[in-house]
């Protein structure tokens, strides 16, 4: 089990890690490496609240997780969300994701957050290992989904 470097991101990180996002989570949609870039670099330039954090093997990004105020395209008015969080195939399985995940809630307790929601099918049964509870089901663009949640303090 690899022990990756957790920090917020930088913007040496932003290209590497849009482009992982764009395989991800954008493939098939419109959405450009411009567009994801920019994003992320609101997200690194922000009021401190929302945060990107990026996982390293050696100095290279290799994953990525977000602190976010609003999801996009959220049917829930929820707020706020962990985001975006992917993992460069190799890595996959070796803890990254799970050191992530646990950057991000600690830095939403660390700022007072009750409550994280996320949205999430596939990895259902990761997020519930680490303490998440699932709330509802419901379906977007004619695809089941799963909005999660998880109380920290």
């Amino acid at each position: 089990m690899m022990r990756p470097t957790i920090e917020a991101m930088a913007e040496g990180d932003v290209e590497a890690i849009a482009r992982l996002r764009l395989k991800a989570f954008f493939e098939g949609t419109d959405r450009t490496l411009d567009e994801d870039m920019a994003g992320l670099r609101g997200l690194i330039a922000g009021d401190g609240f929302e945060a990107a954090f990026v996982a390293r093997d050696r100095g290279q990004p290799i994953g990525s997780c977000l602190l976010v105020r609003d999801e996009i395209d959220s049917p829930h008015d929820q707020t706020p969300w962990l985001a975006g969080l992917v993992v460069e195939e190799a890595y996959r399985g070796g803890g990254v994701g799970t050191a992530l995940v646990k950057t991000v809630e600690a830095h939403a307790a660390s700022a007072g957050i009750g409550t994280l929601h996320l949205y999430t099918w596939q990895a259902r049964s990761f997020y519930e290992a680490l303490g998440w509870r699932a709330v509802e089901t419901f379906e977007q663009d004619g695809a089941p989904m799963l909005l999660m949640a998880k109380s920290l303090l």
